[in-house]
């Protein structure tokens, strides 16, 4: 996609941390915004959609050169009872396809759908790259699914780019917000053994990424959005620890945390992906975050 004319991007889900950044990013960088939105439009760069109805606006994505969804009710959030999980699937299967389907009826060329590095499940000290297989539970599941979804563009012809994000670092919000103040009261600490790795990404690179994404035409199927030095929990919490001049010295205990947290504890809190950003790399892109220790002390700043 030439960057030396303005391009115009849709993009679903542009509320959140993520969004949220990532829309500045692309403006910053002379693009065309559209914001799809669920209620009333509030401004003219606002779209009104809704996903459960399969409804966008006639003129939504009118004269759209790409698509970025974000859609996907947190996965973190909440117990995973079985009416969370179905929000879950819900919350990114049903805006997927509509915006799949969509993508196919007006040839609109390039789509860009989240994902998550959860699509591979639990794969220890392995080193994971984008070849890697579907791995098994819940997590891998709903990311296998997600990634499905996004046939209807696939089959059409669209350039699709899978987005396969790690845990996103910023300054404000996301899992450093809930974590400092855990770490200011001197709580602390690693969760289970600690051995299970994180892999993480600065919300600079993951937003900047996800423009890469956008304007290189080589660029397509699954993308590891992740910094090319994973660490393992224990190692994070020692790192963030540090950053904050706050000893980490607790440990959360695995079966402490599957009774307060159920099924989520074993996939999203002890399990973990040694995953490496091979295809964003050999595509060109640049991290300005490529250290753990550098983006936790920006990251802590007053």
């Amino acid at each position: 996609m030439s960057n030396d004319r303005v391009v115009h991007i849709v993009v679903a889900g542009s509320s959140g941390l993520i969004g949220t950044a990532l829309v500045v990013e692309l403006r910053g960088a002379g693009h065309e915004v559209t914001r799809l939105v669920r209620r009333a439009p509030a401004g003219p760069d606002e779209r009104r959609w809704d996903p459960p109805a399969a409804r966008i606006a006639d003129d939504a994505l009118a004269g759209a050169d790409a698509v970025i969804n974000l859609c996907g009710a947190g996965l973190a959030d909440r117990r995973w009872t079985a009416a969370r999980k179905q929000a879950l699937r819900d919350s990114r299967n049903a805006p997927t396809e509509v915006l799949a389907a969509a993508v196919a009826d007006r040839g609109i060329p390039v789509l860009v759908n989240a994902s998550a590095v959860g699509y591979y499940g639990d794969t220890g000290d392995q080193v994971v790259t984008e070849d890697a297989p579907n791995g098994a539970g819940f997590l891998a599941e709903i990311c296998r699914d997600w990634e499905q979804a996004t046939g209807a563009a696939q089959r059409a012809g669209a350039r699709v780019v899978r987005l396969r994000s790690g845990i996103v670092l910023a300054k404000h919000g996301g899992l450093l917000g809930r974590l400092r103040p855990l770490f200011s009261l001197l709580l602390g600490g690693k969760l289970g053994d600690g051995k299970q790795y994180m892999p993480w990404i600065a919300l600079p690179d993951e937003v900047a990424a996800i423009r890469f994404a956008v304007e290189q035409d080589a660029v397509s199927g699954p993308l590891n959005l992740t910094a090319p030095e994973p660490v393992t929990n224990a190692e994070f919490t020692k790192e963030f620890g540090a950053a904050l001049g706050r000893p980490a010295v607790w440990t959360a205990p695995g079966f402490g945390l599957r009774l307060l947290m159920g099924e989520l504890a074993d996939e999203g809190v002890l399990a973990g992906q040694r995953a490496v950003p091979a295809a964003l790399q050999a595509a060109g892109f640049e991290f300005r975050f490529p250290g753990l220790r550098t983006t936790l002390a920006v990251a802590t700043q007053r």
